[in-house]
C-alpha cells in the first residue's frame, strides 16, 4: 500500500466479502432451478404421446412448468411434479383439504409417467361421469292442476247447513216475561222450603203452643 492509498475500512471489506457470497449462493440457486426445470422438461417431453390423446374437450389439464425458486410441472390445477431435495427424484403431489399428498415418488421417469398417466385417465371418466350424469327434471304441472292452485286462494268455503240434532242441542232464547216468573219462582220455592225448616226446628214450641190453646178452651 503506497502513502498515497487510504486505508480499507473493516465494514467495506464485510460488506464486499457477503455480496461475493450472495452472489455465489445466487449462481448456485440459478444452477440448481435450471437443473430442475431441465429434469421437468424431460418429464414433459415423456408426456406429451399421453397428452396428445386427451380429448380436446378435457380443458382442466396445464401440462406447463412453471417458473420460480422451485419449478414445478403442473398437470392441473391441484396436482403437479417438483423434484426432491437431491435434485433427482421425482414427486408426484396433489393438494387435497387434508393436505398435500405424495401420489408418487421416484428418480425413474417412467415411474413417474405411469402414474400421472393414470391420474390422467381417473380425471377424464370423472368428468365424463360429471358431464354424463342423470338429470332429474322436475314434473310441469298439468292445467288443471294450474288452474286449482290459482283458483283456490280465492275459493270461500260455505259453512255447513245445521243438522236437526244440533238444532235440537241448541238452547232457545227465553223472553223477558219467562225470565221474570223463572225468578219469582225460585223466591217462592226458597221461601216455602224456609218455612219447611223452620216448622222442623221450632216444631215442639208449636206443638206446645197448640196444647195450651186447647186447654184454655
Amino acid at each position: 500500500m503506497t502513502s498515497g492509498d487510504k486505508p480499507v475500512s473493516p465494514l467495506r471489506e464485510a460488506v464486499r466479502e457477503i455480496r461475493t457470497r450472495a452472489a455465489d449462493r445466487d449462481d448456485v440457486v440459478v444452477e440448481l432451478r435450471e437443473a430442475s426445470r431441465t429434469r421437468l422438461e424431460l418429464l414433459l417431453a415423456e408426456l406429451e404421446p399421453i397428452i396428445a390423446d386427451i380429448p380436446p374437450e378435457m380443458d382442466i389439464f396445464d401440462f406447463a412448468v412453471s417458473s420460480g425458486l422451485q419449478p414445478r410441472l403442473w398437470i392441473d390445477h391441484v396436482a403437479h411434479v417438483a423434484l426432491g431435495r437431491d435434485r433427482r427424484t421425482y414427486l408426484f403431489q396433489r393438494d387435497t383439504r387434508a393436505g398435500r399428498v405424495v401420489l408418487a415418488e421416484s428418480a425413474a421417469i417412467p415411474t413417474i409417467v405411469e402414474t400421472v398417466t393414470r391420474y390422467i385417465a381417473e380425471r377424464i371418466v370423472e368428468r365424463e361421469r360429471a358431464l354424463d350424469g342423470p338429470v332429474v327434471a322436475r314434473a310441469e304441472p298439468t292445467v288443471t292442476e294450474t288452474r286449482q292452485t290459482v283458483a283456490e286462494p280465492f275459493q270461500t268455503q260455505e259453512p255447513a247447513a245445521p243438522t236437526p240434532a244440533a238444532l235440537a242441542a241448541e238452547p232457545v232464547p227465553s223472553s223477558p216475561a219467562q225470565k221474570f216468573f223463572s225468578g219469582l219462582l225460585l223466591i217462592v220455592s226458597g221461601a216455602l222450603a224456609g218455612l219447611a225448616i223452620a216448622a222442623l226446628v221450632f216444631w215442639d214450641r208449636v206443638q206446645a203452643y197448640l196444647d195450651s190453646m186447647n186447654l184454655g178452651n
